[in-house]
């Protein structure tokens, strides 16, 4: 993608995040940005992997949740800040998202978003590459938390109930332990992956929204199955049939090859298992 394109995404993103307490529609941002609201559509959800709609939508949601924990404004005063009609509108709309109601959210005490403010920083050379190199995956190092974590920050839509400080500490020890997998254009991480050797589980699988039509999660696949845990059963673990909170995370999994297996509940949040089973021929031998 162009260097142009994302800085007019940005510019987009710039004016949401400014007025999101507002009444925000298509006709609105697209006279703002001086964009036709067909060409606005199609290239926003081309590089964000979101309509404007759903991250506006989503938006809302995770700064309504962030006052729901960490403030005592009534519901009714966030349902209305975050652009719903009433409590109940709102209420409905939070509780398909969330999977618990907002006075429930509110007594737990323990906000997560779905959907942070989406950035567009880097200087993306990979993209400008008219021949498609191998990709240069490798063990991370601490030093690449930080990148890292910027990465998680840009694909949260697809790990609900993720608790940040927590990621970190897993983070560190699957460092430690050689099961963290990273992919760099530059300083930036564009590809991330967590695994667990003994189980054959991946545990973070992450791409960055502008890379995700050149294969990369494939690749870290390849590489896990094909060299790391050779041969072996893998298995990951994403959002059930029908769930409005999944922006595709479950299509794109079973796109990778992987077969539906049980159902679960995770972090209290209902989810699904897929396996990847090893290719036939393969022994799992060295």
């Amino acid at each position: 993608m162009a260097n142009r394109n994302i800085e007019n995404i940005t510019a987009v993103i710039d004016y949401v995040e400014d007025h999101l307490t507002e009444k925000l529609d298509l006709d609105r941002i697209a006279e703002a940005v001086h964009y036709s609201k067909y060409h606005l559509h199609r290239m926003f959800a081309d590089t964000v992997g979101l309509t404007v709609h759903d991250y506006i939508q989503r938006r809302r949601l995770t700064e309504a949740a962030k006052l729901l924990v960490f403030s005592d404004k009534p519901i009714l005063e966030i349902a209305l800040t975050a652009g719903f009609e009433s409590q109940q509108a709102f209420t409905a709309c939070f509780t398909s998202m969330y999977k618990t109601a907002p006075g429930r959210y509110r007594e737990t005490e323990r906000f997560y978003p779905l959907q942070l403010r989406f950035h567009l920083e880097g200087s993306y050379a990979m993209l400008e590459q008219k021949q498609r190199r191998q990709w240069d995956i490798a063990f991370a190092v601490q030093e690449d938390i930080p990148c890292w974590m910027e990465l998680v920050r840009l694909v949260v839509d697809g790990f609900p109930c993720l608790d940040e400080a927590e990621y970190v500490r897993v983070l560190k020890e699957k460092i430690r332990t050689g099961q963290a997998l990273i992919l760099k254009d530059g300083a930036m991480a564009v590809g991330i992956l967590l695994f667990t050797g003994e189980t054959g589980s991946i545990d973070f699988m992450g791409c960055h929204p502008l890379y995700r039509k050149m294969g990369i999660p494939k690749a870290f696949l390849d590489k896990v199955m094909g060299e790391l845990l050779k041969g072996r059963e893998l298995s990951i673990t994403t959002f059930r049939e029908g769930d409005r909170a999944d922006t595709g995370h479950r299509r794109a999994i079973k796109g990778l090859g992987f077969a539906e297996a049980e159902l679960l509940v995770e972090f209290g949040y209902p989810t699904q298992r897929f396996v990847l089973h090893r290719k036939e021929g393969e022994d799992g031998g060295e």
